[in-house]
């Protein structure tokens, strides 16, 4: 999968690609509607790529101080865009 319309594409599949990074899998999930297999993916990876997945959840979520927490170690801060953008973002910068 090498392009966001493919990605989006994939969302009409059952199943993930077995070959996707844990952070594309989680946004897979949520690309699916399913925050909580979303979060399970990433809640107990403490990289700062898992980091960002995991703060853009938390503020998809509501819970804006858990995202900040999480986008602080992640290195980044919370933007100032949509969250379906920022979806986009980050699965463009993990494909």
């Amino acid at each position: 999968m090498k392009s966001l319309p493919e990605f989006k594409a994939s969302l009409k599949d059952e199943r993930p690609d077995p070959n996707l990074s844990v952070q594309l899998l989680a946004l897979w999930h949520d690309g699916k509607g399913n925050w909580h297999e979303a979060h399970k993916q990433v809640d107990h990876l403490n990289d700062t790529l898992s980091a960002h997945v995991h703060a853009y959840l938390h503020r998809k979520e509501g819970d804006i101080w858990n995202a900040d927490y999480w986008y602080q170690k992640a290195k980044q801060s919370r933007p100032e865009i949509s969250l379906d953008e920022e979806w986009e973002k980050l699965v463009i910068q993990f494909l």
